[in-house]
């Protein structure tokens, strides 16, 4: 199974799939350095190095990017790792690396047929009358367009807000669904819809993320 792999390799690899069968998500470098006692990311990054070179794994540049690729340690948990986006700046790729603060699991189920997924984390409580909370991470499908009263994420200035949008005549309106808040009015062409909210994520206990 593990030909041509160092005994450390092997361990560092089996230590990989048991995370993702017990936690849903791959390891951190630094997780993987503190249980293995190497004092160093770069030491850690040998290791993988070796395992993605000889086909075992494949990793991006972003937290928590290792994927076993190997057949025979594939893992059968189905989760699927999205970005967590922040800051948007306008007119930049949604995606781009500076804007990606973590990797989070979520239910493939959840995005089986939505390419270029990511999530937003709710600021405020202007959306609570849809059963959106504070910390909630929402999932977005990126596109372009919406229909009326969609519940979308629109990009404002260097944020994104999460809305109901309504079109009329006169523009746009944002709207919010806690009486609380007043619609956001904007040119429609200043509407930039960056994607529409397909599923939500909330950790009750505010600490997965």
């Amino acid at each position: 199974m593990a030909t041509g792999l160092t005994s450390r390799q092997k361990q560092i690899l089996q230590y990989i799939v048991d995370y993702v069968q017990r936690e849903g998500y791959p390891p951190s470098i630094r997780e993987i350095g503190k249980d293995f006692d190497i004092g160093s990311l770069r030491g850690v990054t040998v290791h993988l190095d070796a395992l993605e070179r000889k086909g075992f794994i494949s990793r991006s540049n972003t937290p928590r990017s290792i994927k076993v690729t190997h057949p025979s340690y594939q893992s059968t948990t189905r989760v699927t790792m999205l970005p967590l986006v922040g800051t948007i700046a306008a007119g930049a790729p949604i995606q781009a690396q500076e804007h990606v603060e973590d990797m989070i699991p979520v239910p493939s189920d959840m995005v089986r047929n939505v390419d270029g997924a990511f999530l937003l984390r709710v600021r405020g409580d202007s959306m609570i009358g849809d059963g959106i909370l504070p910390r909630d991470l929402v999932v977005i499908k990126p596109q372009k367009t919406a229909n009326h009263n969609e519940l979308v994420a629109a990009r404002l200035g260097d944020e994104a807000t999460v809305k109901r949008i309504n079109f009329s005549r006169e523009g746009v309106k944002l709207m919010p669904s806690n009486p609380s808040y007043q619609p956001i009015e904007v040119a429609q062409e200043d509407a930039e819809i960056i994607g529409k909210v397909v599923g939500l994520i909330r950790d009750y206990e505010g600490m997965a993320f």
